[in-house]
């Protein structure tokens, strides 16, 4: 059985950590996505406030199968 995947692109955040951004952004699609079958991160972000790391963003790509 051959599969045909797509491909998207998505940006999560969290004040936590990159982990916790990568789950939440993938938790999010999971609502309207159907088939996720893996994901890549491909940027790492982070915002700055009085010195510390107020939150993260992390940029993934997610990939599924078509049906």
């Amino acid at each position: 059985m051959s599969h045909t995947y797509k491909q998207i692109e998505i940006v999560g955040s969290s004040e936590t950590s990159i982990e916790d951004a990568v789950n939440s952004a993938i938790a999010k699609a999971s609502e309207t996505v159907r088939n996720i079958q893996w994901f890549e991160v491909i940027e790492t972000r982070g915002h700055v406030r009085d010195g510390k790391v107020a939150y993260w963003q992390v940029t993934i790509k997610l990939g599924f199968t078509l049906e």
